[in-house]
């Protein structure tokens, strides 16, 4: 607070007032939250827009899973480090050994995420559409979320990154369009312009994120807040068979038999691409309509 003068001693400097919006240290303070919120609701709406991006194919999965090159690579070095060690590796050496392979059975998922979105993107391109249509959309990051953006850009195509700050591990991948793609704080956020415009999520294999958005989806159509249908692919059927048991779930009555129609299952990028483009096109490109959404 600035000191009282008195009327015989009136200051000779010009006071200089700040207006609330352009006060960065209140704007990132406690009691400014909802502005943040809303700034981060509002922002990418008006860039979605001024870019014609009517909707998007949304791919999630894990962070850590790498290329088949990165991994062969990996497992080659390590390979070298046991032969010279022999017998006498240490177990250190041994669990590295184990993450490679582990890595390079994963990778498998890393390519085939890239090819999809590179054919998802080459027949969203070829539609003509006068806007943006099915445009890939990932979580900006690494691992999968690399790929999917790997992928529309070897097709030439544009693609959405929804990044999100993180402590440790996010980074935006230089594949996304940074004219499209935003940097969020709050995960709830995020994870509505996920789901906002989404006519398609694919689902690969991941760890607690993953599963964090998978089931919110599941949730959304289940309980029928999402008012549209929405084609939900499970990638990779030894993965998810393992982790989730869902027959399980419906034995113990946690959910219902019809439940399991809310998603599919596939283990091949053709059969993934032609049951895509065959929804797609039956409910936004023969009979285009739109949902209305709360």
């Amino acid at each position: 607070m600035s000191e009282q003068h008195s009327p015989e001693e009136q200051p000779t400097q010009p006071i200089h007032l700040q207006k609330s919006y352009e006060n960065v240290e209140f704007l990132k303070s406690p009691p400014a939250r909802l502005i943040r919120v809303l700034c981060e609701l509002i922002e990418p709406e008006v860039r979605f827009r001024h870019h014609k991006i009517k909707d998007t194919i949304v791919f999630f999965g894990s962070a850590r899973t790498i290329s088949k090159e990165a991994a062969e690579k990996n497992l080659q070095e390590i390979e070298v480090h046991m032969k010279k060690k022999g017998s006498s590796a240490p177990l250190e050496l041994l669990a590295q050994y184990e993450k490679a392979q582990s890595d390079l059975k994963m990778s498998r998922y890393y390519e085939d995420a890239v090819e999809l979105a590179e054919r998802m993107t080459r027949w969203s391109i070829e539609l003509r559409d006068p806007g943006n249509r099915f445009i890939v959309c990932s979580g900006g990051g690494p691992g999968i979320m690399e790929a999917a953006n790997k992928g529309a850009q070897k097709a030439r195509g544009h693609s959405v990154g929804l990044n999100i700050s993180l402590p440790f591990e996010q980074s935006p991948n230089p594949y996304q369009t940074p004219e499209i793609s935003s940097e969020f704080h709050y995960f709830f956020i995020r994870k509505f312009w996920f789901f906002y415009l989404a006519k398609a999520l694919i689902v690969f294999p991941g760890g607690f994120g993953t599963m964090d958005e998978l089931f919110e989806l599941l949730t959304l159509v289940q309980t029928r807040k999402s008012k549209k249908y929405m084609p939900i692919i499970m990638y990779g059927t030894e993965y998810w068979n393992e982790l989730i048991n869902f027959k399980a779930m419906v034995r113990w009555g946690v959910i219902n038999a019809e439940d399991l129609k809310l998603f599919h299952q596939f283990d091949n990028v053709d059969e993934t691409f032609k049951f895509l483009t065959s929804e797609l096109t039956r409910l936004y490109l023969d009979k285009p309509h739109r949902h209305k959404e709360d």
